[in-house]
């Protein structure tokens, strides 16, 4: 094993021990402030039967203080995804949470953990089954997180550093409790690091399952989107020059109509992607439809079912939670602005710094890197050397004698230049940057950019913290600040802090039904 591997090897080890540990000091945190201090609001073990059933003597258990305790650990959305996974979609505003997470709870309850039932009670059997579920999902998404990381950056001490900053995020409450978050990090990095790896197909299936755990999750879709853009637009480069080619060197249509082709194939593929992508999120809006509008008079339906596009998450996102454009900027929400300013300073300065190394390529969206940034990102940039080489090849069997000299001096001249693109030195000399001002990062940074801005403008703005968690270039970001020459120890110091502060605030305040983000 070559010391590269070895050194991969040994980091994932650490990461999956520390990612493990990190969970369980989080669940000791919980149990150690639920002991400690009275809940605000008390009525979490609360439990009416289920509108389906009839009603159900209840339940005679061997360990019932475990159960309550269980039971009592439920709070917030986590009520709601307990309730969906035991009596399924009974009201409309239960319709605003994603079903992956309550179908994998209700399904671990039913098999792996159906055992305990007598001994716990059923529902603290959800309860337990969510706990276990979200905390090997965390582990399993940091593994990914620092896989992702080593390819990207191309330095394996800095994704080692992200990885760690990862598994203490500030949002790691919400990862050890029976939220949705740590399903979409796990599928959402999951799906980007098969992206990377080229598994294109596997990416698609990660990333709609991501969309059925979170609904930021279909954002994912803009990875496909931002590689379709690149291979349709070097297709139709391709395109551009066979054409040129076939006015000055005689070559027949067939080169033309071959790239025509690709581009249009490029494109369809990319769509089909995104749209495969979407058709869970979507589906779930079709199954609330049918649930709650059809077979209700005109005047007995929620006013979203009259829409042209009836969305019910929308609506009740809106109805429910007041979320939407500038309807949270208030002053009596100034506190929730303060408790978010962190982690959208973090997000704002990592955008900031990228932009700055990296302006031209930022701006154009890629457009205008070099073909070592390219070739060292062939997966987002595609279609680059190779595509051209057979374009030109082809045109090379083409060219009249006359003109074959001097092209094969150009063309010479060019595979020259291109081979010390590639090659370490031209690498480095010229453009292909590892580490955070690498071409890989724009995607991540433009995600970023569209979920920070969504996060400050759209919706309840303290949401962020656990919004973002799950973006990559904040702690890519992070992790070269904390090691930069200037003040990188400081820097350090003061990230860390932030992250336990909230660790241990959000840990109190959240597991006792006091509200966090």
């Amino acid at each position: 094993m070559s010391t590269s591997n070895f050194q991969k090897s040994n980091h994932v080890s650490i990461i999956v021990k520390t990612g493990a540990c990190s969970r369980i000091f989080l669940l000791a945190l919980i149990i150690f402030w639920r002991s400690l201090f009275e809940p605000y609001d008390t009525s979490a073990p609360l439990n009416p039967n289920c509108l389906s059933l009839e009603l159900q003597p209840a339940e005679t258990v061997l360990w019932p203080r475990i159960g309550s305790a269980i039971e009592g650990s439920i709070v917030w959305d986590a009520v709601y995804f307990v309730r969906i996974a035991q009596c399924g979609y009974e009201y409309e505003q239960s319709y605003a949470f994603l079903p992956l997470l309550p179908i994998c709870i209700s399904f671990l309850s039913r098999t792996v953990f159906a055992p305990l039932g007598p001994l716990i009670g059923h529902r603290a059997v959800l309860g337990l089954s969510g706990y276990v579920l979200n905390n090997i999902a965390f582990v399993l998404a940091a593994v990914y997180f620092y896989k992702l990381s080593a390819i990207i950056l191309k330095d394996k001490e800095a994704a080692f550093r992200a990885s760690i900053l990862f598994c203490f995020n500030p949002a790691s409450i919400f990862y050890s409790s029976i939220y949705s978050e740590s399903l979409y990090a796990l599928f959402s990095l999951g799906g980007v690091y098969h992206i990377i790896s080229g598994s294109n197909n596997i990416a698609v299936l990660w990333f709609a399952l991501s969309g059925s755990a979170r609904s930021n999750g279909v954002l994912n879709a803009g990875y496909f989107c931002f590689q379709t853009m690149h291979e349709a637009y070097q297709a139709l480069f391709l395109k551009k020059h066979a054409y040129i080619s076939t006015l000055l060197t005689l070559v027949s249509s067939t080169n033309c109509y071959e790239n025509s082709r690709l581009s249009m194939q490029v494109l369809f593929v990319g769509a089909l992607r995104c749209l495969c992508i979407f058709v869970p999120f979507v589906a779930f809006q079709a199954y609330g439809y049918y649930n709650i509008c059809l077979g209700h008079l005109p005047d007995e339906m929620s006013p979203w079912c009259k829409e042209r596009v009836p969305l019910v998450y929308n609506y009740l996102q809106s109805h429910y939670w007041g979320v939407g454009f500038l309807r949270y900027f208030q002053l009596k929400q100034l506190p929730n602005f303060l408790l978010a300013s962190p982690i959208l300073s973090l997000a704002l300065c990592s955008i900031i710094h990228y932009v700055k190394l990296q302006p031209e390529i930022f701006f154009s969206l890629g457009f205008r890197a070099s073909p070592g940034e390219k070739n060292s990102a062939a997966v987002l940039f595609p279609l680059g050397v190779d595509k051209r080489s057979k374009n030109d090849q082809f045109s090379e069997k083409s060219i009249p004698k006359t003109q074959e000299k001097n092209h094969n001096l150009r063309r010479r001249k060019q595979l020259q230049g291109e081979a010390y693109a590639a090659s370490p030195i031209g690498n480095e000399s010229s453009s292909a940057r590892p580490g955070y001002s690498s071409a890989f990062v724009l995607p991540f940074v433009l995600h970023l950019g569209f979920m920070a801005a969504t996060a400050f403008f759209v919706m309840h703005v303290q949401v962020s913290t656990r919004f973002l968690s799950a973006s990559p270039p904040l702690y890519w970001f992070a992790s070269y600040l904390m090691v930069s020459p200037e003040a990188g120890r400081r820097w350090g110091y003061l990230i860390w802090a932030y992250s336990i502060a909230y660790i241990l605030l959000g840990s109190l305040l959240f597991s006792n039904f006091y509200p966090f983000t």
